[in-house]
């Protein structure tokens, strides 16, 4: 499986279950180890990934570090976890702060779990800054993001190559809350630049400083607003927009326009399916071909997006009777009832035979 497909699966296992975890311990079990091996390491092996690593600092004897990552015995990334949820201000990373100071680590992550802080030290050689040069939240993240975190994967982890970046990560992640803040709340002193440049010689007046500051806010909004616009209509041409597939019987028939647009909600749980399914065809396919297309009563899994190559169909509507279609070499489909969404695993055979109809070109009309 693709490496932001995991990070995809992970995320909305999260997102159904982080209600449910209330403790720390909780949350490195379930949040935080999956995503430690997802970046490639093993949190089973101590070579690797040594939970509770010890190290005397100072006067402090026994100072632990929740799991510190390893490379020929030495760690390279050390990680601080709070509960699920928890705050995650400079106050809750004392204990890695000390540690980052007595190893060889140059990067450091507080987490709760949901969103994990990387810090190292750009300010003070082997002393931890107080601001992170990144961070990534599991529940929303973007194809920057992504590309940034792929460079502490295992096979690619190179320090050199993440603190040539570092410095610039940090400062455009500072510069882009300030203008967030800015879009909301413009400051004095940056209306008043505006104003000087719209207004020319005219007196910067408390009545001129709320008309503009209004203005400024409006701006913002519209021009952001643009953006977006311009955007959607790219994303949405009629080449990329998906037709739904309609069923007749028992079969696959073909493409029919709905004469009305069915109100169609992707679901947490489709999307689980979705990946997981893309994660047992892998070995065969490549992810990218293996593609969701939502409709009103079931969600078509299809290969290469086509229509006539369906995989499989997940009816997830009702979650007290999950359900799902797989298709035999007459297209023909067969329901069956699973107990949860982890049950898809046990008819991973099923998956493979009908994508091998399709690769094998086998299909018959």
């Amino acid at each position: 499986m693709d490496f932001i497909d995991q990070l995809r699966l992970l995320s909305t296992r999260i997102n159904t279950t982080k209600d449910m975890i209330q403790t720390e311990e909780a949350t490195k079990n379930a949040m935080v180890m999956p995503f430690i091996q997802i970046l490639g390491y093993n949190p089973f092996d101590p070579f690797e990934v040594t939970p509770e690593l010890v190290a005397d600092v100072g006067t402090k004897k026994g100072e632990k570090v929740d799991y510190a990552i390893l490379k020929e015995g030495k760690p390279i990334l050390i990680f601080e976890c709070k509960k699920s949820g928890a705050d995650l201000n400079i106050g809750h990373a004392s204990q890695l702060f000390r540690y980052f100071h007595v190893t060889e680590a140059r990067f450091g992550v507080l987490t709760n779990g949901l969103l994990y802080k990387f810090f190292t030290d750009l300010e003070q050689s082997n002393k931890m800054d107080e601001k992170p040069f990144l961070e990534f939240n599991i529940l929303d993240f973007k194809e920057r993001d992504i590309d940034e975190l792929k460079k502490f994967a295992k096979s690619t982890f190179d320090v050199d190559t993440i603190l040539s970046t570092a410095n610039d990560l940090k400062y455009t992640r500072a510069i882009q809350h300030k203008l967030s803040e800015w879009i909301s709340s413009p400051p004095e002193d940056f209306v008043r630049l505006l104003s000087v440049d719209c207004l020319g010689s005219k007196r910067f007046t408390p009545a001129a400083k709320d008309q503009f500051t209004e203005i400024t806010k409006r701006a913002f909004e519209q021009l952001i607003g643009e953006k977006i616009n311009e955007r959607l209509k790219v994303a949405m041409t009629p080449d990329i927009l998906a037709p739904l597939v309609s069923q007749v019987g028992n079969k696959v028939e073909g493409i029919k326009e709905p004469q009305e647009q069915p109100l169609i909600i992707t679901t947490p749980e489709e999307i689980e399916g979705f990946y997981a399914v893309r994660a047992m065809l892998r070995e065969f396919v490549q992810s990218k071909r293996v593609v969701m297309r939502d409709a009103q009563s079931y969600c078509a899994i299809l290969l290469d997006d086509n229509n006539r190559k369906p995989i499989c169909r997940l009816r997830f509507n009702n979650l007290q009777n999950l359900r799902v279609g797989f298709f035999n070499e007459k297209k023909e489909e067969e329901v069956l009832a699973l107990n949860s969404i982890d049950d898809l695993f046990n008819y991973s055979d099923k998956l493979k035979a009908t994508l091998m109809i399709y690769t094998g070109e086998v299909i018959k009309e």
